[in-house]
């Protein structure tokens, strides 16, 4: 683990005065790792290229070690210059200033698949979790895959039903990093069917809008406002302020009610307005790759893992 500590003229460091752009890159999951690489290779080049030196958070995953060996992996064979880990297992050591120290010197902060609700009880509200905020103001590329992908927006799903029809209060809403606000962000999005959960809780809270991405696709957030979609799958938008829904009444587990709801279905090359919530433009790409499919991020960890040391 890099404890280099950044100072006013490092490279992870914006000149003063300057403005910099903020940037999320939010994976679906089960990305591909192993042959053309798309997503992956995007952040790579959105923190430095040759020049990046990303940290990874595998904390949520139940593999944490196999995580962080796969992405030293894939990011070793896009070029970047370094990359590192940071693994805290407990709220006290998420306030290592070695963990922090690590952070402030990255370009890109990475954080793996796994279990989201761990990663809000041991991160969030912590100085690594400052670390991570701090990073994501001053320029350095902020990713997540799966579970990291849900807990950088304010609110994150932490558990809940999947499925077709909306029922009412079978989710359920945890803090996240807050580096998204407005947006409830869900993944694995069509491979395992959680258009359901999404809209049963857009529905409850209204003023907030659901984006829900397929795997082996991210959604690239710039300045929480342009989303543009790379990827094999699509990015779905869901806005329910002008909706109707009895989510105020609605009995415990009854399918919810809702009338009006508008849905955006984005594939690679679209670019979306958050706050307008609307297409800006699209650039049709006719991806080649077929979206890779997991049943759990553990068997993903696993098989990419295995396949590294082949």
């Amino acid at each position: 683990m890099s404890t280099h500590m950044a100072s006013v003229s490092d490279p992870a460091d914006p000149p003063r005065g300057e403005q910099v752009d903020r940037t999320l890159l939010v994976i679906g999951g089960a990305e591909d790792k192993r042959r053309r690489v798309i997503v992956l290779k995007r952040f790579v080049r959105l923190a430095g290229g040759a020049d990046a030196r990303i940290v990874v958070i595998p904390t949520a995953s139940s593999m944490a070690e196999e995580a962080f060996e796969v992405y030293q992996s894939v990011f070793g064979r896009q070029r970047a210059r370094e990359t590192s880990v940071v693994n805290p297992q407990s709220r006290q050591e998420a306030s290592d200033p070695a963990l922090v120290e690590a952070i402030d010197a990255a370009t890109g902060v990475f954080v793996t698949g796994g279990n989201q609700l761990k990663l809000g009880q041991l991160i969030v509200g912590t100085p690594l979790h400052d670390a991570i905020t701090r990073a994501y103001h001053r320029g350095a590329v902020v990713g997540g895959t799966s579970a990291g992908a849900s807990v950088l927006s304010q609110f994150m799903i932490s558990m809940g039903e999947e499925g077709v029809a909306p029922r009412q209060r079978v989710s359920q809403l945890s803090a996240g990093l807050g580096l998204l606000p407005g947006v409830i962000l869900d993944q694995h999005f069509g491979q395992r069917t959680r258009y359901a959960r999404l809209l049963s809780l857009i529905a409850a809270s209204p003023s907030l809008l659901g984006v829900g991405i397929d795997e082996d696709t991210a959604a690239e957030i710039v300045n929480e406002r342009s989303m543009t979609v790379v990827g094999s799958g699509a990015v779905y938008v869901v806005d329910a302020r002008s909706a109707v829904s009895d989510a105020h009444e609605a009995r415990r587990d009854a399918p919810l009610m809702v009338s009006g709801a508008v849905v955006h279905s984005l594939p690679y090359g679209a670019t979306f307005d958050l706050q307008a919530a609307q297409l800006t433009d699209f650039v049709e790409m006719h991806s080649e790759v077929a979206v890779v499919t997991s049943p759990t991020d553990v068997h993903d960890t696993a098989n990419a893992a295995a396949a590294l040391r082949r």
